[in-house]
């Protein structure tokens, strides 16, 4: 399938201002940057988390475009293989990041105290991880941004079974947690740890794949924008106005380049680094946190204070992020994409000799 460089570029900015996020919201670090830069660092820490939208839009939009992809129609749709598949595609990276995590701040603690470090984990929480269940059961995370990747898992499992109930079925159903999801579920942050509270980002992300490949693409756009704009006149806020132009530029894009890609027209300095950190957004998304608990603790550690050494250690923190986040994706994520699909081939041909 043609790979489209504006979900890279888009995975590539959410990722990196997420770093930033972290790096304004935890620690001295973020102490010495507020005091300095009060601007930017507000602007960081308020508008930075609300880089996850994209991400929302992007997960609908590949999780429409993935079922086109590998060939599966809306009747013939295996839910159960597909729901097992996206669990190991998020867990198996998410554990290894967790297994540096632990000792990352187990090592932050030892350097210094401060209340954003994880404790080391207990069984229910080890349990509760595995699971992806942490935030519904009230356990703490062992790293910023488990919370997303069970919200990503619980979205995946309710369009699979939207879309596996057949082609008019699932349009209706996915219209329907959309609507239901903007105009209610997200106005309560009591439904934050569950995934209809962020169904209407995600679901508009998907609105906007089939709205890009239907008859009248700039129409049913239109319609995607308009629903996100009576969501704000009920209720402003500003991640979904985020989210709606996300939903809104994907779509348009998708149909405008359908029969000249994009691709041939980039550059390819610009193409190869936009897809190599396209690739390794997730892994970032999952290491950065290890190596904001460790610089915070270095620098209380060395008692800096200076807003220079605070800048020089930001910097720092978000090039060796990358760097891990880099070889990550390389080392560890490649590897554990194949022994999943290994794991779900056996388990797919264990079900076949036995039935």
């Amino acid at each position: 399938m043609q790979r489209n460089l504006l979900i890279d570029g888009l995975k590539v900015f959410a990722s990196q201002w997420i770093v930033f996020h972290h790096l304004a919201a935890y620690g001295p670090l973020s102490d010495v940057w507020d005091a300095a830069a009060t601007g930017s660092s507000d602007w960081a820490f308020e508008y930075g988390r609300m880089a996850v939208q994209i991400f929302l839009v992007v997960g609908g939009f590949l999780a429409a475009r993935g079922h086109v992809a590998q060939g599966l129609t809306m009747q013939t749709l295996s839910p159960v293989r597909r729901v097992l598949q996206r669990y190991l595609r998020l867990m198996l990276p998410l554990a290894a990041a967790l297994a540096i995590a632990i000792p990352s701040a187990l090592l932050a603690r030892h350097w210094a105290s401060y209340q954003f470090f994880p404790d080391f984990p207990s069984w229910r929480q080890i349990w509760t991880h595995i699971f992806l269940l942490q935030d519904i059961v009230g356990e703490r995370s062992l790293s910023a941004g488990v919370w997303y990747v069970a919200i990503d898992f619980q979205l995946f499992v309710l369009i699979t079974f939207l879309i596996g109930s057949g082609r008019h079925g699932a349009r209706l159903g996915v219209a329907a947690l959309m609507l239901a999801s903007l105009f209610y579920f997200n106005l309560y942050p009591k439904f934050d740890p569950w995934g209809l509270y962020f169904f209407g980002a995600y679901g508009m992300g998907t609105v906007a794949y089939w709205a890009a490949h239907s008859t009248r693409p700039v129409r049913w756009l239109a319609v995607v924008g308009l629903v996100g704009a009576i969501a704000l006149a009920v209720d402003y806020r500003e991640r979904i106005v985020l989210a709606t132009l996300t939903a809104v530029l994907l779509g348009y894009v998708e149909y405008r380049v359908a029969s000249k890609p994009l691709r041939q027209r980039a550059p390819q300095t610009w193409m190869k680094l936009l897809t190599t950190f396209g690739n390794a957004s997730y892994a970032l998304f999952l290491v950065h946190f290890s190596v904001v608990m460790l610089a915070n603790a270095l620098y209380a550690r060395l008692g800096l204070q200076s807003p220079l050494s605070a800048a020089c250690a930001i910097l720092g923190c978000w090039i060796v992020s990358n760097a891990l986040g880099l070889a990550f994706e390389r080392w560890i994520e490649r590897p554990l994409q194949q022994l999943q699909k290994t794991l779900v081939t056996g388990l797919q041909r264990a079900q076949s000799s036995s039935s």
